[in-house]
């Protein structure tokens, strides 16, 4: 039992981690607004970069890539530091080759729905695209860069940021199957890509009706953003 209780203390600290409002702390801090009552109305760094600028915009994307990195990389400190304390080893059934991807894919998961339904904010959010990227980067360096490649690709040559999340995610889910990775990773991969894409429902419907907004457009009632 107390392995298992451990395990939940784990998850829930990675989700701490991703609950940070990062966006919405920005516009607090810098203007003392509600970013969510401007632009968008997303926390995310396209919102930000529209309604405090590149400066702002870009501190703020790399936290959240950076959340996502620190999930993994503390799930891959916790859950072997722990399953050595004798009051929490972990049943014998189990190892620590066998734990430890499982953890990072279930931790992965927790910083995703931390950034997406943030405790913070009543339990709203970006659109988990850039902490996505960081459980990549963390998780399987040639997948994470692989996305984050497409995703610079694609907003360079569109310039739509929920187009190049999209993308990004779909690009993710052929690596991750490309390379040799656990199954927990591949699971990971995939309920966290049709997680971002769920996420951006509202932009494909205005990407399938010619709508979205571009970098540099006036979009101050559309949803873009991570």
């Amino acid at each position: 039992m107390s392995f298992w209780i451990g395990s939940a203390v784990g998850l829930i600290i990675a989700y701490f981690l991703g609950s940070t409002p990062t966006g919405y702390l920005a516009g607090k801090l810098l203007r003392g607004i509600d970013i969510r009552e401007h632009g968008s109305k997303s926390t995310g760094a396209t919102n930000v970069l529209r309604t405090l600028g590149k400066g702002p915009a870009l501190v703020v994307l790399l936290v959240d890539v950076l959340k996502g990195v620190a999930a993994i990389v503390f799930a891959r400190w916790f859950y072997p530091w722990f399953s050595t304390l004798p009051s929490f080893a972990p049943p014998k059934a189990l190892d620590l080759q066998t734990l430890v991807p499982w953890a990072v894919c279930l931790s992965g998961l927790a910083v995703l729905l931390g950034h997406g339904r943030s405790i913070w904010l009543n339990f709203t959010g970006g659109k988990s695209a850039a902490t996505g990227l960081g459980v990549l980067l963390a998780m399987s360096l040639p997948v994470g860069l692989g996305a984050a490649a497409m995703w610079a690709v694609v907003l360079a040559v569109f310039r739509i940021v929920s187009l190049s999340s999209i993308l990004a995610a779909l690009t993710a889910l052929a690596l991750v199957f490309s390379f040799e990775q656990p199954l927990a990773y591949r699971l990971l991969v995939i309920a966290g890509g049709i997680y971002v894409i769920a996420r951006h429902r509202a932009n494909i419907q205005r990407l399938l009706a010619g709508a979205e907004p571009r970098l540099g457009q006036a979009g101050s009632r559309s949803k873009v953003g991570q």
